[in-house]
């Protein structure tokens, strides 16, 4: 299997269709097919993975040792070493491409996917480290005797990336999606005996991760305008 060229340095962000990370994983990556599944096994020294298990359309994805879209510590060691590797390596996360939805659509919790995408997001980049850097010294002044759920956006940075004419080809007709699951979540559980702010919703944080640097890269695979895909049987969350 033909690998990607490894992500170094110079490049911010990516994002590509789940099946062709799948057929076509970067370097670090390794893609085993069992009866029922594809695992995805990948290199913790250069990536951190943050993807649930995910039903394409062309069966189930696992991404083996990965804790999901919600990240736990439990000390402050774990906090600071998570927060090293989020500023120093690449981080993978999973989102949605939706369809627009009308009024009465909008009232329902979940609405229909067009295609799954895995951004990729360079730590290391000097302007990525700094917003991630700034984005978690505001929002967690101290996680020492605290719980704090923090939410890591990066809406911002994928539609910066993709552009407003990015569309998606479906049933024939072009359609620009809406971005959804464009996140992570950080939950710093303490041992707090009475961790009342935490209990009553009082300690949750977000943060934008912005930057793309669209301008001054040249990627070395990228979602195509006018992609055919089908639609999803499960949903975008928010």
């Amino acid at each position: 299997m033909k690998k990607r060229e490894s992500m170094n340095s110079g490049f911010v962000m990516d994002i590509v269709e789940l099946e062709s990370f799948v057929n076509s994983p970067p370097r670090g990556f390794f893609v085993e097919s069992r009866a029922d599944c594809r695992v995805v096994k990948w290199d913790p020294e250069n990536s951190c993975v943050f993807i649930d298990e995910i039903q394409s359309s062309e069966g189930k994805v696992i991404f083996c040792n990965s804790p999901g879209r919600k990240v736990i510590v439990r000390t402050l060691g774990e906090y600071t070493d998570l927060r090293r590797q989020l500023t120093s390596k690449t981080t993978y996360i999973l989102v949605s491409a939706c369809e627009k939805t009308n009024v009465k659509e909008k009232r329902k919790k979940y609405v229909t996917a067009l295609g799954y995408y895995v951004v990729a997001i360079n730590g290391s980049h000097p302007m990525i480290r700094w917003e991630i850097e700034r984005g978690l010294d505001m929002t967690i002044s101290s996680v020492a005797g605290e719980s704090y759920s923090v939410d890591v956006d990066v809406s911002a940075a994928l539609q910066g990336w993709v552009g407003e004419s990015f569309q998606i080809l479906d049933d024939g007709e072009k359609v620009k999606p809406i971005w959804k699951d464009t996140h992570f979540i950080i939950e710093y559980c303490s041992d707090a005996l009475f961790d009342f702010p935490y209990w009553f919703g009082f300690s949750k944080r977000q943060f934008t991760v912005s930057y793309h640097g669209r301008g001054d890269q040249h990627p070395k695979f990228c979602v195509k305008p006018q992609i055919s895909t089908k639609k999803q049987d499960s949903a975008c969350g928010n």
